[in-house]
């Protein structure tokens, strides 16, 4: 089943190869629908964090502030 689904996915890709714009839409950093050069560099750079650390950068920022502010917490309770 694993395998049938495996040679599926390796078809789609290489029928789509072709076709750039849907393949980067797969890609969910959705570079193809903008047209805006900040937002294709921050897309680009959220895909790399993403395959490098298994989280987006969104989910970084919202970590390090939770953090932080049970770090003040602590402080202002102490």
């Amino acid at each position: 089943m694993i395998k049938l689904k495996l040679i599926l996915l390796f078809m789609i890709f290489i029928i789509v190869s072709g076709c750039t714009e849907f393949a980067l839409l797969m890609s969910g950093s959705s570079i193809a629908i903008s047209q805006n050069a900040y937002v294709k560099a921050y897309n680009s750079i959220d895909v790399l964090t993403i395959m490098a650390t298994e989280k987006d950068i969104k989910r970084h920022i919202y970590d390090k502030g939770k953090k932080h502010v049970q770090t003040l917490t602590r402080i202002i309770n102490d």
